[in-house]
């Protein structure tokens, strides 16, 4: 036993000394299936037997963030979504004869932001090119972007998934960001079945768009989601791009490719603009699973653009990628090299702060990331890693939460299961955002301190909460006041009241006095429906232990 457990260790380490040499990137997806404790991992292990069998998959990304800006990357149009067609295309967008390009500086300025928060290098000098290709929504026949020389190479994104039987392991992971590169995006294509045409909307069209390449790292449609989330939070965090998928604002390309450890990637498929981290991890998973199936059956993985249908849950074929598309890259003749400076120290004479792009300025105003926050948050507070990730995962959560920590005594686990329970799950049923709630911090504090000092019980505390949801402007105090919610603070009506259940409950009564301690909690269920939850529980335990001994 102990000599074939050493023989498999020296194969899978040689498996990935080999990998390694000709494939960097591969190896650390091997390792990480080896190590790893998530839900996408937990799958039969390669040993000196099947690891030649086994397929695994392998996933990277190609993920276009729209920038935050109220311009264009090369015009002064204004972006809005859901403008009406056309409303928002200047003649350059149009792409009119005698038109220039003028690069936005705030589009700039995202970019290099986005690029300090995932570790990337930001080229001093990055360069822009024309890709030649026909889109009817395309006015020039070619789209700005960055080929030979983007604007930031070589980051990571670390992110974070929750695995274990509970799902409540904190599993970290990362994946290398190849580059980040500034590109024009194009127009909307709006057809028309009823009458069998095509009608174009340029409103998009010159949109700044950051293209991010994720390299081929991760092994499953759980983990590509879960880098996408993260990636959304940061883009929110920095303002660099509001991240709505629903409007378009991330659309994220899946590479998904199968082989067997050691040997060279697989044919590779792309899964097309999907707007959704949760149909992401779907589609994902659906075609690693579906390339299996055909390699198993003995055919071929066509090298193709497939699209994801939410409905069936599949990816369909849209075209065959086999022959090589030749984009004609050029340099763009109308756009000089884009500089960027390193810090006010290093700007030529004569240009000012305030119209270079500085990378020190931008690297000092870079705010506190989504990662360091989850981190902050359990390590202050003494919560749960899970309760850290759904604070940071709504916008303004984490906000609300500590401003309620601010004006009230009770301790953040007991705040936390208000804030992600009662109020997120009051959000989430009216289809509000955080801001938008009823309910603002200082209020949700002083029902807690009623509740925490002994005013109400706990079961009040929640009526009177849902009452401040429905009655905007009204306080813990007038509600409690106005329905007399207060607790029975009279003693001896609290013992009447549990008298009068113990008289009336003797079966329970005597179950109670041959051992069945459990049963009291059903007599002090009766005495808080007699005192409409107004009783204090602690209170009527005493005094239903000593009427039942």
């Amino acid at each position: 036993m102990a000599a074939s457990c050493v023989a498999a260790s020296e194969l899978l380490h040689n498996m990935n000394k080999q990998i390694s040499v000709f494939y960097p990137k591969v190896s650390c997806v091997v390792r990480r299936l080896s190590t790893s404790s998530s839900r996408c991992d937990a799958q039969p292990q390669p040993t000196a037997q099947s690891a030649p069998q086994h397929l695994i998959g392998v996933v990277g990304l190609e993920i276009h963030a729209q920038i935050n800006s109220n311009t264009k990357l090369f015009s002064g149009s204004s972006v809005r979504f859901s403008a009406p067609p056309n409303s928002l295309v200047s003649f350059f967008d149009a792409s009119l004869p005698g038109t220039l390009p003028v690069l936005n500086k705030r589009c700039v300025e995202a970019a290099v932001m986005t690029g300090l928060a995932l570790n990337c290098s930001i080229n001093r000098k990055s360069l822009f090119d024309r890709k030649h290709y026909f889109y009817a929504d395309l006015p020039a026949g070619y789209q700005i972007t960055q080929l030979r020389r983007p604007i930031a190479v070589d980051g990571v994104l670390n992110y974070s998934l929750l695995g274990g039987k509970k799902r409540n392991q904190v599993i970290r992971k990362t994946v290398c960001i190849k580059q980040i590169q500034l590109e024009q995006d194009s127009g909307k294509s709006l057809h028309d079945d009823v009458r069998s045409q095509t009608l174009i909307d340029l409103n998009r069209a010159g949109v700044g768009l950051m293209e991010l390449v994720m390299e081929p790292e991760m092994s499953c449609g759980e983990e590509a989601a879960a880098a996408v989330r993260e990636l959304q939070l940061i883009l929110q965090a920095l303002g660099t791009c509001q991240g709505n998928m629903s409007e378009g604002q991330l659309r994220v390309d899946a590479n998904v490719s199968v082989h067997r450890p050691g040997e060279p990637l697989g044919t590779r498929t792309e899964v097309k603009n999907i707007n959704s981290a949760r149909y992401l991890a779907r589609a994902i998973d659906y075609e690693i699973q579906r390339q299996i199936d055909v390699l198993q059956r003995g055919g071929t993985v066509q090298n193709e653009t497939r699209t994801y249908d939410s409905k069936s849950g599949e990816t369909i074929p849209m075209r065959d990628k086999e022959g090589l598309q030749d984009y004609r890259f050029m340099p763009e003749p109308n756009l000089p090299p884009l500089i960027v400076y390193e810090d006010n120290a290093s700007l030529p004479t004569g240009i000012e702060a305030c119209q270079a792009v500085v990378v020190q300025k931008i690297r000092e105003g870079l705010p506190e990331l989504p990662s360091v926050k989850r981190d902050r948050l359990v390590q202050t507070y003494g919560i749960l890693p899970e309760h850290s990730f759904t604070l940071v995962n709504e916008d303004g959560l984490v906000e609300y939460f500590e401003a309620v920590l601010r004006a009230t005594k009770k301790e953040p686990r007991k705040v936390i299961g208000w804030v992600t329970n009662e109020l997120l799950g009051h959000l989430k049923l009216h289809d509000v955002s955080v801001s938008q709630s009823p309910i603002s911090p200082p209020a949700l504090a002083e029902l807690l301190e009623l509740q925490e000092t002994g005013h109400i019980s706990s079961s009040v505390a929640k009526q009177v909460f849902q009452e401040m949801w429905r009655s905007s402007g009204k306080t813990a105090p007038q509600i409690i006041q106005e329905q007399d919610l207060g607790l029975v603070s009279d003693a001896a009506q609290l013992h009447s009241i549990c008298q009068k259940v113990v008289d009336s409950h003797p079966d329970e009564v005597q179950a109670i006095r041959n051992g069945n301690k459990k049963v009291l909690n059903k007599l002090m269920g009766l005495v808080q429906k007699e005192t409409k939850g107004r009783a204090d529980p602690v209170s009527v335990r005493a005094i239903l232990k000593e009427l039942t001994s």
